[in-house]
């Protein structure tokens, strides 16, 4: 898969490329689309860290984006 296609919002935010091919497989492409997972499914996702996670909620929290 060519991930450079899908993580364009992910690189702008500065998540490690782990972070950013996790969400990416998961069909997750922008900020808005973390609404479709609960914060236990994102933490349960291969790659994803304790950093990108605390980067993710914090950017979430500014745009007023809740997990399912």
């Amino acid at each position: 898969m060519n991930y450079e296609e899908f993580d364009s919002e992910w690189r702008k935010i500065g998540l490690a490329a782990p972070a950013r091919r996790a969400l990416v497989d998961a069909r997750l492409y922008k900020v808005s689309d973390l609404r479709k997972i609960s914060l236990q499914e994102l933490a349960g996702l291969h790659g994803m860290g304790k950093s990108a996670i605390a980067r993710l909620t914090s950017i979430m929290e500014a745009k007023k984006i809740r997990f399912r």
